[in-house]
């Protein structure tokens, strides 16, 4: 799924670097980049002895910004005529900058046409209103934040730090279940502006989602969606990028399928400054199969013990319940 996940931004990026292109063959010197993704859907499983398609298509575009939806589909042999299966959706947002100035540029428009090319624009509009109404609401929500909810979460952790003896045995701290990986950024992972591409960070960060995942439930665990990604800065050649990683939190409504929600932040590292500052957020879905939970398997919930894991916590339930 990491390869995967690297191959759809790589494709990405090329249909964006398409569509930018002027009516002569030439391309404007225009930076894109991946801004965010803002869904990756598995609706089927991948079969690794099975051909992929990816395919793909600018669907929505702002004043330079502009969304692109790819699909994966894989053949099934025992299909009837051939026909493919659609096995996962992601949308990718691109935007545009002055190669010379950084700032944002204007992007081509594209017109749709077919009701299925206007469903999709609406989709996407739906979308790009949603995110500006998130940035707004969550600068105004932390400002006046609910205390209810944030003594809530913190009611078990603060148990777990001042009398550890008496803590639920099927929780654990979010800190307890934290991995992090480090590496120096080579020039086989830069894109063609010179910068490390994004995809390469998606994969890095898939990979360890899925082992901190693995660590915490116990089992080999199945990926079900990329829930979200943001790109905050570039990552140059040769900078020292950090990954840190836990569980945020766990939903176990369903004993059959419990949900795992991971967050992986990336930093760029520089001891030379005493510097450190955030490049990446991703956040994976992950669960487990069903015959481990029938098999006594038990996965355990999740709990902040400070303040700043709270508001994380409450911040991203918030962005997936809208």
């Amino acid at each position: 799924m990491g390869k995967l996940v690297e191959d759809l931004d790589a494709l990405a990026g090329t249909i964006a670097f398409k569509h930018c292109c002027n009516d002569d063959g030439t391309t404007r010197p225009l930076l894109l980049v991946t801004a965010s993704v803002d869904k990756m859907v598995l609706k089927k499983p991948i079969q690794v002895d099975a051909d992929l398609k990816i395919v793909g298509a600018v669907t929505w575009v702002g004043r330079s910004s502009m969304e692109i939806q790819l699909e994966v589909t894989q053949s099934k042999k025992e299909a009837r005529n051939g026909l493919d299966s659609l096995s996962l959706i992601a949308n990718f947002t691109f935007v545009a900058r002055d190669s010379n100035t950084g700032k944002s540029a204007l992007v081509n428009q594209v017109s749709p046409k077919s009701e299925q090319e206007k469903i999709l624009w609406e989709e996407a509009e739906e979308r790009n209103k949603l995110r500006k109404k998130r940035r707004a609401e969550r600068k105004k929500d932390f400002e006046n934040e609910d205390s209810d909810r944030l003594n809530a979460l913190l009611a078990e952790g603060r148990i777990f730090c001042d009398m550890p003896a008496l803590a639920d045995r099927d929780s654990i701290l979010i800190r307890d279940t934290c991995l992090d990986n480090s590496f120096i950024c080579q020039p086989q992972q830069r894109n063609i502006h010179g910068r490390i591409f994004g995809g390469f960070l998606m994969r890095r960060a898939f990979e360890l989602a899925f082992s901190t995942t693995y660590a915490f439930a116990g089992v080999q665990p199945h990926f079900l969606e990329v829930d979200h990604v943001d790109f905050f800065k570039p990552v140059d050649v040769g900078n020292f990028l950090r990954f840190k990683s836990c569980v945020l939190y766990t939903e176990l409504e369903n004993p059959a399928e419990p949900l795992i929600n991971v967050e992986v932040v990336a930093h760029v590292t520089r001891p030379e400054f005493r510097s450190s500052e955030v490049s990446n957020k991703f956040y994976f879905t992950f669960s487990v199969h069903p015959e481990a939970m029938r098999s006594g398997l038990k996965i355990r919930n999740v709990v902040p013990a400070t303040e700043e894991e709270a508001r994380r916590v409450l911040e991203r339930k918030d962005a997936e319940g809208s």
